[in-house]
């Protein structure tokens, strides 16, 4: 979302950073992306409103793993990753969305001085911090509405401490490589000295199995995608119509990758304000890619970064991977 003001919420801090200023606009993006010869949008933008409770449901979903398998992860060696982070910890958490599993953290740390939640959507984020002040009423905390793939300062009473950024639900993986690479030395920046970085990736595997994950029976995953459309339709006057295309989901063997389109269903002319783009019917406009790693692969992206591996946990079907690393 892109508001500039966040509201104090009793003696909960909060900071604003308006997308405006971290990024191009949203319409220059879009404008940008549609107008390659490889048609693309930024899945940042699948995270409006709407787009966050989507994905919200997608979380429960039986054919999505990822978030029940990494919060059983968490809740099977709660104590040990506790104990990695340590006690009087500043605990910031990247796209912390409905901050579900950060709760099984909070709960196994001793002495917390304060928990920063950083997430694009600015009224899933308020109302988010709000509940959890609500339940944790002893920890100070901080909401940060930004775009972390952008870079955002930390309020300046943390700009020297050393922090655990927790970077949960395989969220890097959406990300190429070498940009991967990119955030988590900016991350090794943020952590300070003294400080580190709790991950959750997900590990590659069955074909089947990933697909399935992306493309739903009951098509919550196609209304997520979808809604980039329409969030089109009604922010920058475009006149798509969601009939006329459809979600797609496969997976990429070369890249170990998932990745996530919306095709076209006909040939046809969209307008997004005055400008004009063109389809052709199976044409795809790439939204999302989710890229799968293996242990060893992610512990030698998080080197290049200068981070080194504590400790990885994983569930009895080698699904999923939360990793605490340490500056080098």
């Amino acid at each position: 979302m892109r508001q500039s003001d966040c509201l104090d919420l009793g003696n909960t801090e909060s900071q604003s950073q308006t997308l405006e200023e971290q990024t191009p606009g949203f319409r220059d993006d879009v404008i940008r992306g549609l107008s390659k010869r490889e048609k693309e949008l930024h899945c940042k933008y699948l995270y409006d409103e709407k787009g966050s409770q989507l994905f919200d449901q997608i979380c429960e979903l039986p054919e999505y793993y990822p978030t029940r398998t990494e919060a059983s992860i968490m809740q099977q060696n709660a104590d040990a990753i506790g104990h990695r982070i340590g006690n009087d910890a500043v605990l910031v958490e990247y796209g912390s969305g409905s901050s579900t599993k950060t709760r099984l953290l909070l709960d196994h740390l001793d002495d917390q001085r304060a928990y920063l939640p950083v997430d694009i959507s600015d009224e899933h984020l308020m109302r988010t911090a709000d509940q959890l002040r609500s339940d944790y009423p002893g920890l100070d905390i901080h909401p940060i509405v930004a775009d972390f793939t952008a870079g955002f300062d930390l309020p300046d009473e943390f700009e020297t401490t050393p922090v655990t950024v927790y970077f949960p639900g395989s969220t890097i993986g959406n990300l190429r490589t070498d940009l991967a690479v990119d955030l988590l030395s900016e991350i090794a920046k943020q952590c300070h000295s003294g400080g580190g970085l709790l991950i959750g990736f997900d590990l590659d595997k069955c074909p089947d199995r990933l697909v399935a994950a992306y493309d739903d029976a009951a098509g919550v995953t196609a209304k997520f995608n979808l809604n980039l459309l329409s969030r089109i339709n009604r922010e920058l006057d475009g006149d798509f119509d969601l009939d006329q295309f459809k979600h797609v989901a496969i997976y990429s063997e070369e890249h170990s990758r998932i990745e996530i389109y919306i095709e076209s269903q006909t040939d046809q002319i969209v307008t997004v304000g005055d400008a004009e783009f063109s389809f052709s019917e199976g044409e795809r406009i790439l939204t999302e890619h989710s890229h799968k790693y293996s242990i060893d692969q992610f512990e030698s992206m998080a080197a290049q970064a200068g981070f080194a591996m504590d400790e990885c946990w994983t569930d009895d079907e080698n699904l999923f991977a939360v990793m605490h690393l340490s500056l080098q």
